[in-house]
């Protein structure tokens, strides 16, 4: 059966991040993708200018027509902007989602520096969210949120995964991609065990939407009953990739979008050369 994936996130015109990269990810990975819109910044790849909330109700609404018709296979958790909607959204899933892998790219800041988070819905996140989870993918810069330490060490990334593993999500992929050096480090951090996935950091100034390609790749996985080992492994393959099919590209005049579809367009590419 072809394997359905809702994201529950916030929205970008410039279709690098938010629900579209979601959509984009899902497509490109072979699930059916879904959308629950929460929020909608005003933004582009040079940064967020404005925040309109969504009304509750309308939220509410987008998760009742989906799950009265459609059961996801997994739910990939991203912008959720404030506690009101935070709430709303752990309350339903906690009703209507029992048994669904929920994957939390737990997003604050956009990569321009503009916040995607009110800095009070953070404790709400880590108290009502984060339980939920099967795996939260926060970047070094978010778990030193959510952890309340500095983390520029592997010894402060286990310590950071260590800590927010006890707000009760399952594993913690935490990205490393945010510090300083000419390798990336990744974590991903059960309560037995905890596995690196390093690779070469790479120089683009594209990487507008890593996080949200990111875990909707590893929600990808999971909904297509993947491990999450393996959906974490391939997830890290599939971004590193799509960085680099669009490293010199210059879409935007700021931090430009990743290439969701590096595979397809490259063995289209491949089948008109050849013929």
């Amino acid at each position: 059966m072809l394997a359905k994936a809702l994201t529950i996130a916030g929205f970008d015109a410039s279709g690098g991040a938010g629900i579209q990269a979601d959509l984009k990810t899902f497509s490109a990975l072979g699930c059916y993708g879904m959308s629950v819109l929460t929020a909608l910044p005003i933004q582009n790849t040079c940064g967020v200018s404005n925040c309109y909330s969504i009304p509750l109700t309308a939220i509410e609404e987008q998760l009742d027509s989906i799950f009265s018709d459609i059961t996801p296979d997994v739910i990939k958790i991203g912008m959720l902007f404030n506690s009101e909607i935070v709430n709303l959204v752990a309350q339903y899933l906690k009703q209507n989602a029992k048994g669904i892998p929920v994957v939390v790219d737990p997003v604050m800041v956009a990569k321009s520096g503009d916040m995607l988070l009110l800095p009070e819905a953070v404790s709400t996140l880590k108290e009502k969210i984060l339980p939920l989870a099967t795996v939260v993918t926060p970047n070094t810069d978010e778990a030193e949120v959510l952890f309340g330490h500095k983390i520029n060490t592997q010894e402060a990334m286990l310590d950071a995964a260590r800590q927010i593993l006890e707000t009760g999500v399952e594993a913690v992929f935490l990205k490393g991609g945010h510090m300083e050096g000419g390798m990336c480090q990744d974590l991903l951090f059960t309560e037995d065990k905890y596995q690196w996935f390093i690779s070469r950091r790479i120089k683009s100034k594209n990487t507008h939407g890593t996080g949200c390609t990111l875990s909707a790749a590893i929600a990808s996985g999971l909904a297509r009953g993947d491990s999450l080992v393996t959906s974490c492994s391939n997830a890290k393959e599939y971004i590193t990739q799509a960085i680099l099919s669009f490293q010199y590209e210059a879409i935007g005049k700021g931090h430009g979008p990743v290439n969701h579809f590096h595979a397809i367009w490259k063995q289209n590419l491949a089948e008109k050369v050849a013929i």
